[in-house]
């Protein structure tokens, strides 16, 4: 399993070597991207005095930070604010951070990092991750969702590291998103992966761009689910986790 991982991503890494920017190095053009990821990345990312400035980040982001700059302290001008002024003066600097950070999922592969700690095992009952912290952007407004994904399969004799459950869902976050796709995205990532009898998540969230504007409804939340497999087949499976996903946190 890890060796197919791992020769897909190297095919995809081999098709964007050959790839080259019509503008040169100074801007980077985002390239083609398999399974929501970037086939290539610009060589300005690799500017030590770049990185060193913006060490954690989407790489696109980080080598267009200067641009990204310019144009923020043109929206605020254009929203009737001062660029100049003593608390909008680093917002710019700060706006490109922030944008580079919070995208920084295009940069992971989620299939490799899920395969990477693939391991077999008998066990075959349900195995479910809950109340797994969500923090994305809304693609349509850029405004935040946040809220929990729970995520349950069923293995045949292939389990994954707890731990890369929980950063599957963090790099599909770490993304312009929407919410039903990201819930379809993990799913489907798991399945791939562990081909297990089936996988169930459910995310649900709150939506600034639903809050802070147009209805400002305060108190609703969405919620999205992806079954499949037995998770879809089986009444009895899907509410066995409905119910495990819905019961509160309980100190162990």
């Amino acid at each position: 399993m890890k060796e197919a991982v791992r020769g897909r991503r190297a095919a995809g890494r081999a098709s964007g070597r050959g790839k080259s920017s019509a503008d040169g190095a100074r801007r980077a053009v985002p390239a083609a991207r398999k399974n929501g990821r970037r086939a290539s990345r610009p060589a300005d990312a690799a500017d030590p005095l770049v990185v060193a400035k913006y060490p954690v980040g989407n790489l696109v982001a980080t080598a267009n930070a200067a641009e990204i700059q310019e144009l923020v302290g043109r929206i605020l001008q254009l929203v009737g604010e001062d660029p100049n002024r003593e608390g909008l003066k680093k917002t710019p600097e700060r706006v490109a951070r922030s944008l580079g950070y919070l995208t920084r999922g295009y940069d992971q592969d989620p299939y490799e990092i899920l395969g990477d700690a693939v391991f077999t095992e008998t066990y075959d009952e349900m195995v479910l991750v809950k109340d797994i912290d969500v923090f994305s952007l809304c693609e349509h407004h850029l405004l935040p969702f946040v809220g929990r994904c729970h995520v349950a399969y069923i293995p045949r004799q292939k389990i994954a590291g707890l731990s890369k459950i929980a950063r599957l869902v963090e790099i599909f976050a770490r993304r312009m998103q929407v919410q039903e796709r990201m819930t379809r995205e993990i799913g489907r990532c798991i399945q791939e992966v562990l081909a297990p009898h089936g996988v169930g998540v459910v995310i649900e969230a709150y939506h600034l761009c639903m809050m802070m504007r147009g209805v400002e409804k305060q108190n609703s939340i969405a919620v999205t689910s992806c079954m499949l497999g037995s998770f879809r087949r089986d009444p009895k499976v899907r509410m066995e986790f409905l119910e495990l996903a819905r019961s509160r946190r309980h100190t162990v």
